[in-house]
């Protein structure tokens, strides 16, 4: 009972992790790695909304003071990811649209109750945070959220028959929302990089949502592209899309480096530990993403010279996936006296 009142509110980034690695991996044809996640993150999936929901039950109080905290609140928006990637799974590794379409009207749900709790909470709250306390790279996981509606709806757009125009409507303004709160959020982000201080212990693993953000951005923006067919609008706004997407994409390239030297910097010239932290999930997630999202857009564009940065950093996502679920794994072994 314990793990289940002290749960992390951003867990569910282990889903997205999952997710997006096996997604990745089945784009480049390493079909049975991608079949594995796809049941070990039906499993975890289950297991984390079984204690969600006994948390909500149980621990009612807990979850609320979570929710309006600057620091835990915006994990919650990783069980509106963790629910799309999930279905975007099933449509893209397993091709079964019923069940993607079930988690995409959950995950609606889930986005519409905690965007707008949390914004609430955090504008209406007294006793605020100073910035340099009250920010982090979770914050983009909004975004993230709000993107991962926009990319299932599309892929599910063309299987609603009569409705397809108005869902590719509704996951356009989505990807246009999710845009306008990644370039909000990245502004007080960058000015607390930049103009702040930041320690080892304040430059967490979720800061690489910096770039993850903008790769599935860029994911739900070539999803769009390649959705033209089905609506006429969308191929008179293909050159906006395209190069909105394309600006994405570069940015999450250009934050790439920066954050392995930053990682670098904390734990070698730092030497702050290495060791397991639910929070890497997050770390995790962005690298799968941007192989992903860097695939479709060459797909989107076309642009085949851009096939070779996935057929390399799909290595990066399951080195980094398999290293944070060891390390998750050896958290669960009993612990010697």
């Amino acid at each position: 009972m314990r793990a289940v009142a002290d749960l992390f509110p951003g867990y569910f980034a282990l889903v997205m992790a999952t997710g997006i690695t096996s997604i990745a991996a089945h784009l480049l044809e390493m079909s049975w790695i991608a079949t594995v996640l796809v049941y070990l993150n039906v499993l975890a999936y289950a297991v984390l909304w079984a204690m969600l929901l006994l948390r909500l039950i149980r621990f009612f109080p807990r979850v609320c003071s979570d929710l309006a905290d600057h620091a835990r609140g915006p994990g919650f928006f990783t069980v509106v990811a963790s629910t799309c990637v999930l279905g975007s799974q099933f449509v893209i590794v397993k091709g079964q649209y019923e069940i993607a379409s079930a988690l995409w009207f959950l995950g609606l749900g889930c986005w519409a109750v905690i965007m707008y709790a949390f914004f609430t909470a955090m504008t209406v709250r007294e006793d605020k945070p100073v910035l340099q306390k009250g920010i982090n790279g979770a914050w983009l996981i909004a975004a993230v959220a709000t993107q991962s509606i926009s990319v299932l709806g599309t892929l599910l757009a063309s299987h609603f028959n009569n409705y397809t125009q108005p869902i590719l409507f509704f996951t356009l303004c989505m990807f246009l929302i999710g845009c306008m709160l990644y370039l909000m959020l990245i502004t007080l982000i960058f000015y607390r990089f930049t103009f702040l201080d930041i320690t080892r212990e304040t430059l967490t693993p979720p800061y690489w949502i910096n770039m993850g953000a903008v790769a599935i951005t860029t994911l739900a923006g070539a999803r769009l592209i390649l959705a033209t067919p089905d609506w006429p609008f969308l191929g008179e706004i293909r050159p906006f899309l395209v190069g909105f997407t394309l600006f994405f994409w570069a940015s999450g390239t250009w934050w790439i480096p920066l954050l392995f030297i930053l990682g670098a910097w904390r734990h070698l010239y730092k030497r702050l530990p290495l060791t397991y932290d639910p929070q890497y999930w997050g770390m995790v997630f962005p690298l799968g993403m941007y192989t992903a999202c860097t695939f479709q857009l060459a797909k989107a564009l076309p642009f085949s010279p851009l096939l070779a940065i996935p057929n390399v950093f799909i290595y990066f996502a399951l080195i980094a996936w398999t290293a944070a679920f060891l390390g998750m794994l050896f958290t669960f072994l009993p612990k010697r006296a």
